[in-house]
């Protein structure tokens, strides 16, 4: 159940909305809930002419200025809330402009949720792509992976050591080995994907020619020769969904 002080607060919102003029923000509101019926239609797929869309005794606006989804009539966040069981949330829907009634929302065959972790546009029929990019926290030695600049996913890294510090700066992926070989230090390095202008990569936690998997307990600190190592699998996620020339940021 909500809280007594959430509660308060989306009453309170409730209130204010029975207010306001027959507009929200200069633009047509017919129901008068405080949300412009472009918004409506187009962001949160709720009815213009309904205040109270899904009718749990909240306003639209009330709700979704609470965290609350507006679709949903039981009381859950727009985070938790996957009203079309499609494996993403109503929040997640409201980022990348799809229906949350709706599983399918291009009607290409593919769950919106499927297509957004696989880095596709649910909201358009085809392969086209979302605009993906990777972000490196080298301070809490960590990798975001970004989908329309939105932190879909994120990583426990090791970057290089003070001696040979991964350099910083703004990049793109230059390149894309599954199975690079490092002749500098003579073992593997899984899933390389390549920083451009640098000698640097991400890559998995390489691994020795007799197979003993390097660092295994390195996630977390900066003890690497320079690139970013990632663990077991999510090498492989990001390997698989970036692309060359897709933007990577070190700070």
């Amino acid at each position: 159940m909500k809280k007594l002080s959430t509660y308060l607060l989306v009453l309170l919102l409730g209130l204010l909305v029975f207010t306001m003029k027959v507009d929200a923000n200069g633009l047509p509101d017919a129901d008068r809930d405080g949300v412009p019926d472009k918004d409506e239609i187009e962001i949160y797929f709720t009815d213009p002419n309904n205040p109270d869309t899904d009718g749990d005794g909240y306003s639209d606006f009330a709700e979704i200025n609470a965290g609350y989804s507006p679709t949903n009539p039981e009381p859950i966040k727009l985070i938790d809330s996957d009203l079309d069981q499609d494996g993403l949330s109503d929040a997640w829907e409201i980022k990348f402009r799809t229906d949350s009634r709706n599983p399918d929302t291009d009607g290409d065959g593919y769950k919106d949720g499927e297509e957004v972790d696989r880095g596709f546009n649910p909201a358009e029929g085809g392969d086209v792509r979302l605009n993906i990019s990777l972000r490196v926290n080298l301070q809490g030695q960590t990798l975001d992976y970004l989908l329309n600049g939105y932190v879909w996913k994120s990583f426990s890294i090791s970057s290089g050591k003070a001696s040979m510090p991964t350099p910083k700066g703004e990049f793109t992926i230059a390149n894309k080995i599954e199975k690079a070989w490092s002749r500098a230090y003579g073992l593997w390095m899984p899933y390389w994907m390549g920083i451009s202008g640098t000698r640097a990569g991400f890559h998995e936690l390489p691994i020795w020619p007799n197979g003993y998997r390097e660092g295994e307990d390195h996630l977390g600190k900066a003890v690497s020769h320079g690139c970013v190592r990632l663990g077991v699998g999510a090498a492989e996620y990001v390997y698989e969904r970036i692309q060359v020339g897709d933007r990577v940021v070190i700070r």
